[in-house]
């Protein structure tokens, strides 16, 4: 069957912290033929690891780069290794994606109140300009 992973399945195989659960997540991900993981799910996934389990960006970048490596998995590729780039550059993985799909869309700058999105983004070379309210 080719499935399509929700966050809650992709945190249980890693964090092992429910057996039951974990087992139930390791039988349908083996199962799978394809396993489809939306980038949403992987913004969820950093945001849970590093905020409900206190992992290190270095951690979840590991992780992230363990499930990319999935032969079945099947993802927007370049949007998650534009989210892997800013989290790894010390801003927050779904800020990477963001940019990327907006540009991918036809965007050119990204506009945001988070300061630190915006700082990351342009030592990247990536246009950004910070609103102020």
């Amino acid at each position: 069957m080719k499935i399509i992973a929700d966050t809650n399945v992709l945190i249980r195989g890693v964090v092992q912290d429910d057996a039951r659960q974990a087992a139930a997540a390791a039988r349908a991900l083996r199962k799978a033929t394809l396993i489809a993981v939306a980038i949403p799910v992987l913004c969820e996934y950093v945001w849970v690891l590093r905020r409900v389990y206190g992992m290190t960006a270095a951690q979840i970048a590991a992780s992230v780069r363990t499930l990319l490596d999935t032969s079945k998995l099947v993802v927007n590729r370049p949007a998650a290794e534009a989210g892997l780039t800013v989290l790894e550059a010390g801003g927050d993985f779904a800020d990477g994606a963001i940019a990327y799909e907006g540009s991918w869309l036809g965007g050119e700058c990204l506009v945001s109140f988070d300061r630190n999105a915006v700082a990351v983004l342009s030592r990247q070379g990536q246009r950004a300009i910070e609103l102020t309210g």
